[in-house]
């Protein structure tokens, strides 16, 4: 006689079938449910077919605000940063730069000279043909923090930092370098973006496709965040393109609200060709002139300078974030 046998269904499986269960019977998940089954995937107790089958089951039905949030909560809970480390603005980095230089790091460059303490978190390689952060701010001689003394020495130093999300959670790493196994992006692309390591009260976003912004919007909102500001920024990273009017979508403790930025050129530039972080630092000492650059600099300083209370108006952001242009030491790179 043959023993009849029985499987055990495992824990992460609830979490597939939620998502996958046929048109009528699938839902989105709860923000509890979200961030049980992200802390699952986190702490390594799902096995690789689940893993798979649950990041293209969101990919296909788009995650939610509740969904993100929950997911951001628990990575949160396995961040370790030390006590009373703290930055004013956080200030993330997944996208990389493809037609332009990252004229972004030079806003961060002179929020930080005016002791604005930025920390900048991104991952690089995960998308061919594009220029990461890391490898830029490297270029020019700063160094990535590897651990988070590091970082906060960094802090201290310079008042700006740059941490590779491998160092923040080893296992979001490897979540967002599937992307070339999958073929697609998954929602790590995006709560990679919002995990504000330090809690920041000032959160800006840059994102690439612009129905994610009211995503981030709300995902903002539930993780209570005092003050978020999500943009289309140039190649998807938090950058302002001067040629184009720009909708900043923001979260405050009184409620949403959208904010409009006026483009600042009539007629579109013409692409750079030197993308070098050598050509970077020229426009930085005054050896070269970019109209563009120069532009994109001062007007994405102008939205974060704004966002964290320092300026109150749009002019007032611009005619301070020009000041701090003018002021600059150009022997900084």
């Amino acid at each position: 006689m043959t023993s009849e046998r029985t499987y055990e269904e495992h824990p992460f499986a609830q979490y597939v079938r939620i998502l996958g269960k046929g048109k009528k019977g699938s839902r989105s998940l709860t923000l509890e449910e979200a961030e049980c089954a992200m802390g699952m995937i986190l702490d390594e107790q799902v096995e690789p077919e689940q893993l798979g089958a649950f990041l293209m089951l969101l990919r296909v039905k788009e995650e939610t605000g509740e969904e993100l949030a929950g997911f951001v909560k628990a990575v949160k809970h396995r961040i370790q940063a030390p006590e009373g480390m703290h930055a004013d603005l956080d200030w993330s980095s997944y996208a990389g730069k493809r037609r332009h230089l990252p004229w972004f790091l030079l806003s961060i460059f002179l929020l930080a000279e005016n002791k604005h303490r930025v920390f900048i978190h991104g991952a690089s390689g995960h998308t061919a043909d594009r220029i990461y952060t890391d490898d830029v701010l490297n270029d020019l001689g700063f160094s990535s923090a590897t651990n988070w003394q590091a970082a906060k020495s960094q802090l201290e130093a310079q008042a700006f930092t740059f941490m590779p999300l491998a160092h923040i959670n080893k296992k979001l790493d490897s979540l967002i370098n599937l992307r070339p196994i999958m073929g697609l992006r998954s929602p790590v692309h995006s709560l990679a973006r919002l995990i504000n390591p330090l809690n920041a009260k000032t959160v800006l976003q840059g994102i690439f496709h612009p129905p994610y912004s009211q995503l981030h919007q709300d995902a903002g909102k539930l993780l209570a965040y005092d003050y978020l500001s999500v943009i289309k920024g140039e190649g998807g990273e938090i950058e302002r393109n001067p040629d184009n009017e720009l909708t900043a979508r923001t979260v405050t403790k009184d409620g949403l609200y959208d904010e409009v930025w006026p483009a600042l050129f009539a007629r579109r530039h013409v692409k750079g060709t030197d993308l070098s972080a050598s050509y970077l630092s020229k426009v930085w000492q005054g050896k070269e002139n970019d109209e563009y650059g120069q532009a994109a600099t001062t007007s994405t300083l102008a939205l974060a300078l704004k966002s964290l209370g320092t300026a109150k108006t749009q002019d007032e952001a611009i005619d301070l974030a020009n000041t701090y242009w003018s002021n600059r030491n150009k022997t900084f790179i």
